[in-house]
């Protein structure tokens, strides 16, 4: 039988996205067959396998994108987004290969269904882009996406805090107003497949921070204190506001995770 590190090391080392996104899915079908065993017993990559395209560059290095509601300043975002999905399912897989050992059938059965949902999204964004005459891999993207991954490598309570609880909780304070941005510029369908995604990502967020709690709890530490901490000494950026409270109030990150810190 295929062990849960074998599995998400095969993801991991796909580096074709539309093939990526069928394994992420292929994994998590597979996890509830009970066609995989609960082991995470090989070396998971340091990074994972991505695709020639799109050019990967520093964030000083990136265009800027055009504001308003232009057709190209539209696909410029919804790029964007889609190699921020794309990059989520590697994360998400990642996690499970490579902590998901250390927690109950609950963990993983959650982070296969968020491995899921990146890949669906991703393929929702990438449908969009080419409907506009685009595709993923035709802009530059951002490089340091999986820097927060490296940097957790070593501590599954460090990755909660850092990916869930920081990076996917900035989508939800951002989202809204995209959306509005999509909907005044008379995209409907762009913005239809952004609800959705900020819909998912509720949940994704409201994952971590109750398994980043869970662990907590096992360790016998608090779960704000130590959150605030690992922010502090891992997340290579600042916590600004503004910040979408009700979200992530609905994700159970409330203000005493964060306002201090912010």
């Amino acid at each position: 039988m295929t062990t849960l590190g074998e599995a998400a090391r095969a993801v991991l080392l796909t580096p074709d996205p539309h093939a990526k996104r069928r394994a992420a899915r292929a994994l998590a079908r597979g996890w509830r067959r009970g066609d995989i065993a609960h082991r995470c017993d090989v070396p998971l990559p340091d990074r994972p396998a991505w695709p020639a395209a799109p050019e990967l560059l520093a964030p000083a290095q990136m265009p800027r994108r055009r504001k308003g509601g232009s057709e190209r300043g539209r696909i410029a975002m919804l790029h964007a987004l889609a190699h921020i999905e794309f990059v989520a399912i590697d994360l998400a897989v990642d996690l499970v290969g490579r902590f998901g050992g250390e927690f109950p059938r609950g963990f993983v059965d959650d982070w296969l269904g968020v491995a899921a949902d990146e890949a669906m999204h991703f393929a929702l964004l990438d449908r969009r882009l080419r409907a506009l005459g685009s595709h993923y891999g035709a802009l530059p993207a951002h490089a340091g996406l999986w820097e927060a991954a490296e940097a957790t490598a070593d501590d599954a309570l460090a990755r909660l805090a850092i990916v869930p609880m920081v990076l996917e909780a900035r989508g939800l304070d951002v989202t809204p107003a995209t959306v509005t941005r999509f909907r005044d510029a008379g995209d409907e369908a762009s913005a239809k497949i952004l609800e959705r995604i900020y819909a998912d990502e509720i949940r994704h967020v409201g994952a971590g921070t109750s398994w980043f709690e869970w662990l907590c709890d096992e360790r016998q530490m608090e779960p704000r204190a130590t959150w605030q901490s690992l922010v502090k000494a891992r997340f290579r950026g600042s916590l600004k506001p503004p910040f979408n409270d009700s979200a992530r109030r609905d994700a159970g990150l409330t203000q005493e995770y964060y306002a201090v810190i912010a």
